[in-house]
């Protein structure tokens, strides 16, 4: 691998910026539980993301553009696609319709703000905190 292939690949292989990104990655349904309990203590988002969809990846590269990093809030990755089961827990545990992209946050045990496609921004965990 040349020096420019490791300038723009990504963490997951793809060709983009390097990004070391504070993503928890979402795997498991037990952690559906413990990103609830976490949220008594910060924020915590969900960001369900879609390999396969190009409106996903570009959602996706403009949060973590946008985003400002913040102790106080905890983000969480779901590969819908990789994890799909994972993905309709959440949309059923969360009682949160499905789409893709979609960016969910969580308060005190609660949805406090979901959105999806555009309407998803990074700007709104500074609005909620």
């Amino acid at each position: 691998m040349g020096l420019l292939d490791k300038l723009f690949k990504s963490e997951g292989g793809e060709t983009g910026k390097v990004t070391s990104f504070p993503w928890t990655k979402l795997t498991d349904k037990d952690q559906i539980t413990i990103a609830m309990e976490e949220s008594k203590d910060k924020l915590v988002g969900i960001f369900k993301h879609s390999t396969r969809c190009g409106i996903s990846k570009m959602v996706l590269r403009t949060f973590e553009r946008e985003y400002e990093e913040n102790e106080e809030v905890k983000l969480y990755f779901l590969d819908l696609i990789k994890d799909r089961e994972i993905s309709n827990a959440v949309a059923n545990e969360l009682s949160v319709h499905h789409e893709s992209p979609q960016f969910i946050v969580l308060r005190n045990e609660k949805v406090v703000h979901h959105a999806s496609h555009q309407d998803i921004d990074a700007s709104i965990l500074k609005e909620l905190d």
